[in-house]
């Protein structure tokens, strides 16, 4: 089983090109899955049956862990017995027949778009002379024009900002490029950053980064994550959101604004279309509230 795992952990890494943080999630859970296994007797991959995956989800759950986590060990499961039986370590996929609980979706938090311009356009706006100011100003605009993800945003090159045509190429989940358009508001943040603010800010070691720290070196998530909730305080009756939250906030106003919801799954980068209809949900459930407040007969 050990053997196994670790040639299950090759594949995930190298040949399915996942993302480490991805990685380790599936490790984690099909380690969890031969642990529970190994109590039962059965130690090497060919045991592990339907009646054995069933168990442990079982055990799961009575340890108290939510829908959304049963969820996904039941994917890395079902990926792993796939794996197992493609590789002949099993003579068939037993994980194929393993049902999972549907994970509850929980409306995220949004920003109504007074609240995002608010927030992005601060009450005076930063001073000439304070690179930090002029960097969280363009990296908020950014966040909220293009509605990446904090990570895509941090991994941003110099080069990656196509200033002739508004485009931003961002490296998303599963290394896929795709190019999100951006506004006048954000194109103006970004110019005043490159000129008056990055040059005094930039150290060696940033390479052609984008966007740097304090000390001149590429920033970090944490930093931008800190940034953004401290914003997002200043907006008075705005939800504590982080960059993600934003992201929603993005989402949900272009859709509200007329947009297609395949375009945005294309600029948001998702796999799925049923994440993108996540967004859907949000501005019908505004609309019902409207519907409510307002209609007579509601």
């Amino acid at each position: 089983m050990a053997a196994a795992l670790a040639a299950f952990e090759t594949h995930v890494a190298v040949e399915r090109d996942l993302s480490a943080h991805t990685v380790r999630a599936y490790l984690a859970d099909v380690t969890s899955l031969a642990t529970h296994a190994a109590r039962l007797g059965i130690t090497e991959p060919a045991g592990l049956d339907l009646r054995t995956l069933r168990s442990w989800l079982a055990n799961q759950q009575v340890t108290g862990r939510s829908r959304t986590t049963l969820a996904r060990r039941a994917t890395a499961a079902r990926v792993f017995t796939a794996w197992l039986a493609r590789t002949d370590r099993s003579d068939a996929d037993h994980g194929a027949s393993l049902g999972s609980p549907k994970a509850r979706r929980p409306l995220p938090p949004v920003l109504r778009a007074d609240e995002a311009a608010q927030l992005v356009g601060g009450a005076a706006g930063p001073a000439d002379d304070d690179p930090i100011g002029i960097r969280d100003a363009a990296m908020l605009e950014v966040l909220y024009a293009t509605g990446i993800r904090v990570g895509e945003l941090v991994a941003l090159d110099v080069g990656n900002v196509d200033r002739e045509r508004n485009l931003v190429r961002v490296l998303g989940k599963g290394r896929k490029e795709r190019s999100v358009p951006f506004g006048h508001p954000a194109a103006r943040a970004i110019d005043r950053w490159l000129m008056a603010g990055r040059p005094s800010l930039v150290a060696e070691g940033a390479g052609a980064a984008l966007f740097v720290g304090a000390r001149g070196r590429r920033i970090d998530q944490r930093a931008v994550r800190t940034l953004v909730h401290r914003r997002i305080a200043e907006v008075p009756g705005a939800p504590d959101i982080g960059p993600h939250g934003l992201r929603h906030s993005a989402a949900t106003h272009l859709l509200e604004g007329g947009a297609d919801l395949r375009a945005v799954q294309e600029l948001l980068g998702h796999a799925s279309l049923a994440t993108t209809q996540l967004y859907t949900h949000v501005t019908t459930d505004r609309l019902r509230r409207a519907y409510q407040q307002a209609h007579p007969r509601a």
